[in-house]
């Protein structure tokens, strides 16, 4: 499977889809180290091989040693490596040219397997997990949680109006009234989030940045009440842990990496990732920031869409 989150988290539907349908099946798992953990307390998996990038491939040298003594009964295949195609396998399923690639990724996932329905992503994690993240994320009132940073400066909502949407969603008229907020980011993103945490009151602050690695910060995830990311792993680890999520886009394609599932929704720049991109001299390395065109109203609006959707009764009353 994939090495970074969002994709690795996209397809992990598929191990739910295997381990329902195939009980008795002993999985192994190849992955990068950032998601390891993501896989590893799934039941039915026996072994997760951490694939860390070498010069020369080395990395699938080494997967190479650990996969080909083994008579496999099914491969399936995301990367659409050539290791899939010269092990010994009685079925394989592999990622290549057959594959729509502009459909979303979770249903590029399911259409390598063939499967006639999309398997939603789910997570599972371990009891030391969970424990740590109970002690984070302790419980008590509602918790909104903001993932305001990302891999891209570009697709960076401006911190200034994730200070202002909190303003109002935690406001008295807001979906979640004096709700604490956890700021959530990973290491190296400390300077884009801590503004952001600094400006909530201390006694309604929660402290995400940096804590952990990505499985437990979902598992923190998986105890806020409403979430709001960039384009981000964590965003698509909140849709995997069942959290109402909207996700946030600008220079990159909705159709194809939006958060998945019912809770689920996203808001975009007016300008889509061609157009947000067409000026002269674009360089993926320098480009500034491209979400300005994304408004605290309009990000509030599809969060109070989103909470009325799944809260038709409160809508009522």
């Amino acid at each position: 499977t994939a090495t970074r989150i969002g994709d690795a988290l996209f397809s992990i539907g598929l191990l739910d889809h295997i381990t329902r349908t195939m009980p008795d099946a002993k999985i192994t798992v190849a992955c990068g180290p950032l998601v390891t953990e993501f896989f590893t307390p799934i039941p039915q998996v026996e072994k997760v091989i951490t694939l860390k990038k070498r010069k020369w491939a080395g990395h699938w040298r080494d997967l190479w040693k650990q996969v080909a003594g083994t008579k496999w009964d099914i491969v399936v295949d995301l990367r659409n490596s050539a290791i899939s195609r010269l092990i010994w396998a009685k079925t394989r399923y592999t990622f290549g040219p057959h594959i729509d690639q502009q459909k979303h990724k979770v249903a590029q996932s399911a259409d390598v397997m063939g499967l006639d329905y999309i398997p939603t992503p789910r997570l599972w994690f371990s009891a030391d997990t969970l424990t740590k993240a109970a002690e984070l994320v302790p419980a008590g009132t509602p918790v909104l949680g903001i993932g305001p940073a990302a891999n891209w400066v570009a697709k960076t909502w401006p911190n200034d109006r994730f200070i202002e949407l909190i303003k109002r969603l935690t406001a008295a008229d807001g979906i979640l009234p004096d709700a604490r907020v956890a700021i959530i980011a990973a290491p190296g993103e400390e300077a884009q989030a801590r503004p952001v945490l600094e400006s909530i009151p201390e006694n309604r602050r929660i402290d995400l940045i940096a804590k952990g690695s990505p499985a437990l910060a979902a598992a923190c995830i998986a105890r806020c009440d409403f979430f709001v990311g960039n384009d981000s792993g964590l965003s698509h680890s909140a849709a995997a842990a069942g959290v109402p999520v909207l996700g946030l886009f600008g220079p990159s394609w909705p159709h194809i990496y939006r958060p998945w599932g019912d809770k689920a929704a996203f808001v975009a720049t007016p300008q889509n990732f061609a157009e947000l991109i067409d000026y002269p001299n674009y360089d993926s390395k320098t480009a500034p920031c491209l979400m300005g065109g994304l408004t605290v109203d309009a990000v509030e609006k599809a969060a109070r869409d989103l909470w009325a959707k799944l809260h038709p009764k409160a809508k009522a009353a």
